[in-house]
């Protein structure tokens, strides 16, 4: 079979022909339903669950490493991979059972995260953790870092020199933990989280499936699959790339009004820190330690020997300033800052 010119050069920019893995090749690593069947779903389904618990104890403990030992180990990538491969051979069938892996994935992390969160103690405050809040907000920065680690992940599946990069891969495209945060914040009774770390899920899963979609064409797949149907037309992907249009549009909105109400949050922030440094003078030796957001609060941290001043005006300064018109909250310590001479 002869290459076109845009395969051609689409191949040698992306996957020299030297290291390119052949479409079988490709397609029994990303079919969980081809060759040895038995193994490869009862990798997948453990391995899973392991990740998941994983996932979810580092997100339970605040530990950064935990939830990236689960990262490796997660195999959700595998069938999201699969669905790109998919719409590019034409094949309904492998679609639908990636798809299903996929659900059937989401359902099992997310109950454990669940779990996870009835069994905490009472006084466990979870959703707070730097785990969970950094995973219930997407930006339009993590769409972006999501197909640029998607078009990675692709490119080095396409590629036999490139096994060694799938751990970084993985590690990149947060999959499990965002599962877990879903299912630990629905069972501290925190839904909107939920949906944030839902939507991270989403974006990551999109970014997986379109990029994988463009590596998977630009290699030549598309070109193999219909060579391996004796010249049968491969079925229409319209309807799959506006899906996929609908899918990125759908994610990207949200995650760009996230971008823009954290900058506007920053904004409000660094005005509100003036307003409270203001207001506390500069004659009494009260300082102003932090100020930050807690939840739709505004918190002011002041060290002062002496009493603060009426909480009021500033409250007044802070409701011009954010259009929510939060409540402030002031945390006085008493004493003062002593500076070390030598």
């Amino acid at each position: 079979m002869t290459n076109s010119p845009r395969r051609g050069r689409m191949l040698g920019a992306l996957v020299p022909g030297s290291q390119r893995r052949a479409l079988p090749e490709v397609a029994d690593r990303l079919d969980l339903d081809s060759g040895e069947t038995r193994a490869k779903r009862s990798a997948f389904w453990a391995m899973l669950v392991l990740s998941g618990v994983i996932a979810v104890s580092g997100v339970a403990t605040d530990s950064t490493a935990t939830v990236i030992g689960a990262m490796i180990i997660a195999p959700l990538s595998t069938p999201i991979l699969g669905i790109g491969l998919g719409i590019v051979t034409g094949e309904r069938r492998r679609i639908a059972r990636s798809v299903a892996y996929v659900l059937g994935g989401m359902v099992v992390v997310v109950a454990l995260g669940l779990l996870a969160a009835l069994a905490l103690p009472a006084t466990s405050d979870v959703v707070s953790n730097s785990q969970v809040t950094g995973r219930t907000s997407p930006g339009l920065g993590d769409l972006v870092a999501a197909f640029a680690t998607g078009f990675a992940g692709a490119i080095a599946l396409a590629r036999r020199d490139l096994a060694d990069v799938l751990p970084g891969i993985a590690i990149a495209i947060s999959l499990v933990p965002p599962l877990g945060v879903v299912g630990v914040c629905l069972g501290q009774g925190q839904p909107s989280l939920a949906l944030g770390a839902l939507l991270l899920f989403v974006s990551n899963a999109v970014a997986l499936v379109i990029a994988a979609t463009v590596v998977f064409s630009g290699v030549g797949y598309l070109q193999d699959a219909r060579a391996a149907r004796q010249g049968a037309p491969v079925p229409r992907r319209r309807r799959a790339v506006l899906v996929a249009l609908v899918a990125v549009l759908v994610v990207a909105v949200p995650m760009v009004a996230n971008s823009l109400q954290a900058a506007l949050a920053e904004l409000w922030l660094s005005q509100a820190r003036s307003a409270a440094q203001e207001w506390v003078g500069t004659g009494n030796d009260a300082t102003v330690e932090d100020v930050t957001w807690q939840g739709q609060d505004l918190v002011v941290e002041v060290r002062s020997p002496d009493a603060v001043p009426d909480v009021a005006p500033l409250q007044d300064q802070v409701d011009a300033i954010v259009p929510w018109q939060p409540e402030v909250v002031v945390l006085h310590t008493v004493g003062e800052r002593v500076e070390s001479t030598g």
